[in-house]
């Protein structure tokens, strides 16, 4: 708590958290921004042949290792310190952006570089999220921590949408900024945090390594989000990979291995996931509606910007190239929703508690997500930001209380851990959530695209050859076009056979509002689709915040009290039985009647005196397991 290191303390750590979460959210959406400026730094097409994959994991090799590392670091963190291993994060994290900024390779190699340096960034990721919250619950008495965790996760909503402004900013100066902006944050958070910072919370007794637990997780989540990945590019004449047998086996292969790791976990002595904290009503629903909100909101920013910088904002005028700024401009609504809810729920939560803030978060992001299925391609603008701004207002009335819920429901020496866990399942939902997402939208597009394709260019007589091979065009290759602000009419169209079109057919073919008129009906049923999806994952996700039952804060007085309660009965018997011993044999041995019985008797009573006054057996003030109470 933060009566050990004054008033002041909570403060510095929650604005040194803060940082780093804002710093990391930066980054995570500033890479998308800037993709296409990066690509051309290194000298490479992100839409020719066998790039898609390579592109996949420039974009998410940060989010794939700190998914898979989060719940290890957070149980390390309960052992070896949580403010020890967050300043670990801050400086890896900083080391990954410089690695990033000086990017030497060319073409596949600098891909290739890039992805390296970003696994590294993501490292440090995983012990920023894994520890932020925990240091917060630590720092912030009861009454103050859904508060604490807002404004912080206000910093990560914000540094998502800051990161899309910030990006298109830096990469118009030079791609290698993108990540050099990181650096002087990093390197500011390292040293304030290594000098301000305190250890606040109990610390664990060394554990064993889990190693099948490690190896299982780590393992089956990678072959999950290594099949998800995979399964949105094409696979031989399919538009999915959901064919391909390297999806197929590493889907199976790893839900098989998940599966083993949960039920290892049930019977290793020291696990690496504590099941026992889902017997914790608490716990277990917060996480479960955690997930599922995540599901939910996961890939929208992908699909708004999508939609922005492929069809709307060209038919507004904007040109290619400066879509990507535009677009994380217009996404601003979403953020000013989640800062005026999430601080003030956060607030209301501590006193009231997270179910009814959670169940109305929920509820009204799922009417957002029903709005936007009501919108048109080209849409009115202030009716998309309220869309946008209900959906930011409705994640911030359920992030904050949601996560004061989970981390106030768990011991002191669990919440590492705990931490570590709240944030895997948040991080795997969001990536199942992009998985999800592109998959319904390729596979809308791969029913209606080729059509409209095909329909939109036979009216300018061009070769069938090149309209039927452009008719096929896979429906990831016209995705990531529109996600990279790139024409893809221009950019697939051969130039002999753009040279050889009237300049009149020409010009309208490369256009800015050609290709998004192309698009559109197909894209919108998809999208539709996809809104749809999430605003039944929402309500879901509201009857599971509804399930988490009243408030529940996680007593350390009361157990304790509990825990001293048993010892000091047991303590007792062992005293009265050892005193009655000794009275018994001293009244023996004072007749003089000193037999061998006598003595012995009187050895093994202050043996057992000895035992009951042993500070190992019986501890002050002992921690028990249990310990959770409703307010």
């Amino acid at each position: 708590m933060s009566k050990e290191h004054g008033v002041a303390y909570k403060w510095i750590a929650l604005s040194n958290t803060t940082l780093g979460i804002l710093m990391a959210a930066i980054n995570g959406t500033s890479v998308i921004i800037a993709l296409p400026a990066i690509f051309r730094g290194i000298h490479v097409n992100p839409l020719a042949p066998g790039q898609t994959g390579l592109l996949l994991w420039v974009l998410m090799g940060f989010n794939v290792a700190t998914t898979i590392l989060l719940v290890s670091f957070g149980r390390l963190s309960d052992s070896y310190g949580r403010v020890r291993l967050y300043n670990l994060g801050f400086a890896v994290f900083t080391m990954g952006s410089i690695l990033l900024s000086l990017t030497w390779g060319q073409g596949v190699a600098g891909e290739w570089q890039l992805i390296i340096f970003r696994v590294v960034q993501g490292v440090g990721g995983a012990f920023l999220f894994a520890n932020s919250a925990a240091i917060l619950t630590d720092a912030f008495p009861t009454n103050e921590r859904g508060f604490a965790l807002g404004l912080n996760q206000v910093a990560g909503i914000g540094g998502s949408v800051i990161g899309i402004v910030l990006g298109g900013l830096m990469a118009a100066i030079n791609w290698r900024w993108v990540f050099l902006i990181n650096v002087p944050f990093g390197l500011f958070g390292t040293i304030w945090a290594y000098i301000a910072l305190k250890e606040s919370g109990r610390k664990r007794a060394p554990l064993k390594l889990d190693w099948l637990g490690n190896i299982t997780f780590a393992v089956g989540l990678l072959g999950v989000l290594l099949g998800l990945t995979y399964s949105i590019q094409p696979y031989g004449s399919h538009a999915t990979g959901w064919q391909s047998p390297f999806v197929l086996i590493s889907l199976i292969g790893g839900i098989v291995l998940l599966v083993a790791f949960v039920l290892a976990e049930l019977y290793i002595k020291e696990p690496m996931f504590n099941m026992n904290l889902f017997r914790n009503q608490a716990f277990s629903a917060g996480n479960i509606a955690g997930l599922l909100a995540a599901v939910a909101r996961g890939g929208l920013q992908f699909m708004l910007i999508i939609w922005l910088q492929g069809i709307w904002l060209p038919l507004h005028g904007v040109s290619f190239v400066n879509t990507p700024l535009q677009a994380g401009i217009d996404t601003l609504p979403q953020m000013v929703g989640f800062l005026i809810a999430g601080p003030i729920s956060g607030r209301l939560s501590d006193r009231y508690g997270a179910r009814w803030f959670g169940l109305a978060g929920m509820l009204v992001a799922a009417l957002g997500f029903s709005l936007l299925t009501t919108l048109p391609a080209n849409f009115n603008y202030w009716v998309f930001a309220g869309a946008i701004f209900l959906l930011g207002a409705g994640m911030g009335l359920f992030a904050s209380p949601n996560s004061a819920a989970i981390m106030n429901s768990v011991p002191a020496r669990y919440r590492g851990a705990a931490s570590g866990m709240r944030s895997t399942f948040m991080n795997a939902g969001m990536m199942l959530s992009m998985g999800l997402f592109f998959t319904m939208v390729i596979s809308g597009l791969n029913q209606k695209l080729p059509g409209a394709l095909h329909h939109g260019l036979a009216a300018f007589h061009l070769p069938a050859a090149t309209v039927a091979g452009i008719s096929h065009l896979p429906p990831i290759a016209a995705l990531f076009a529109a996600l990279l602000g790139y024409n893809p009419i221009q950019t697939i169209l051969p130039a002999a056979v753009l040279h050889s079109l009237p300049a009149a057919s020409s010009a309208m073919l490369t256009s800015r509002d050609f290709f998004p008129h192309l698009i559109s009906a197909p894209f919108m049923s998809a999208l539709r689709t996809v809104f749809i999806f999430s605003a039944v994952i929402s309500l879901i996700a509201a009857v599971a915040s509804l399930l988490r039952g009243p408030q529940y804060i996680y007593n350390e007085e009361e157990d304790s009290g509990k825990g001293m309660g048993a010892a000091s009965e047991q303590q007792r018997r062992y005293m009265t039985v050892a005193l009655l011993g000794i009275y018994a044999s001293r009244e023996k041995l004072r007749r003089g009647n000193a037999n061998k019985e006598a003595q012995d008797t009187l050895k093994r009573s202050l043996s057992l005196l000895m035992m009951a006054m042993d500070p190992k057996r019986f501890p002050a003030a002992p921690i028990a397991e249990g310990g959770t109470s409703p307010r």
